[in-house]
C-alpha cells in the first residue's frame, strides 16, 4: 500500500523524532512545564490550520465519500483541538494570540498551499505525516510511561483507541485518493521533516 511505502521511505525521519530531546522528556517526564505551553500554544496554532487544510480538500473533494472522511477526519481534529483548550486553560494560555515560530509558520504556509493549490490527493498525503507520527509516538512512549508522568495524558491520547483510528482512516483515504508521484512523495517527505522542526523548535525557544 502506498502509505505504507511513503511510511518507510520516512522511517528514519520518524526514528528521529522519537529520539528527539524534546519526545523524550514528555516520554520519563522531564520536559520543562514552560516548554510543553510552547508546545501547546504552537499546536493549537497548526492544528487550527490542520483543519482548514481539511475543510479545502473537502470542499475540493469529487465524490461524497471522500467529502464524508475528510468531514470525519476534520471532526477528529475539532475533538483535538478541545484537549489544547483543556490544557491552555490550565495553563494560562490565550490561544487567540498566539503567533507561530518560523518553524510552524513554514509547516502551515506549506499545508495552506497545497489543500489550495493540488488535488485532495496530495492534501492527503501533506497531512498523513502528522496523523502517522504522533499515533507511532504515542504507541512507543506508552510502552514506558511511568506512573506519575505530567504528560501521560497526551500520551494517552496518542496510543488510544480512537486516534489510532483516525490514523488508520487518514492512511486508508491516502492510499484511494493519491498517486505514487514525485509530488506525493516530496510532499511526504517535507511533511515529515516540518514534525521534526517543529519539536527542535519548541526547544531553541525561550519566550
Amino acid at each position: 500500500m502506498l502509505h505504507d511505502i511513503l511510511w518507510q521511505q520516512n522511517v528514519r525521519l520518524a526514528e528521529a523524532c522519537l529520539h528527539h530531546p524534546f519526545v523524550r522528556g514528555l516520554a520519563d517526564g522531564t520536559l520543562d512545564p514552560e516548554t510543553f505551553r510552547r508546545y501547546v500554544a504552537q499546536d493549537a496554532f497548526f492544528l487550527s490550520t490542520f483543519a482548514r487544510a481539511y475543510a479545502l480538500a473537502a470542499a475540493r473533494s469529487q465524490d461524497m465519500a471522500t467529502f464524508t472522511q475528510l468531514c470525519e477526519l476534520l471532526n477528529g481534529v475539532l475533538q483535538e483541538l478541545q484537549l489544547h483548550a483543556t490544557y491552555a486553560k490550565e495553563l494560562k494560555i490565550e490561544l487567540d494570540r498566539v503567533r507561530p515560530y518560523r518553524a510552524v509558520a513554514a509547516y502551515t504556509d506549506f499545508l495552506l498551499a497545497t489543500a489550495w493549490q493540488s488535488e485532495p490527493g496530495e492534501t492527503i498525503t501533506a497531512m498523513t505525516p502528522c496523523m502517522r507520527l504522533y499515533g507511532y509516538l504515542g504507541t512507543e512512549l506508552a510502552k514506558t510511561v511511568g506512573a506519575g508522568n505530567p504528560y501521560q495524558s497526551w500520551i494517552a491520547t496518542y496510543s488510544g483507541p480512537d486516534f489510532q483510528a483516525l490514523v488508520t482512516r487518514v492512511e486508508s483515504l491516502l492510499d484511494s485518493t493519491a498517486d505514487d508521484s514525485s509530488a506525493v512523495r516530496d510532499a511526504y517527505a517535507y511533511a515529515m521533516q516540518c514534525e521534526l522542526n517543529f519539536f527542535s523548535a519548541m526547544l531553541e525557544h525561550t519566550t
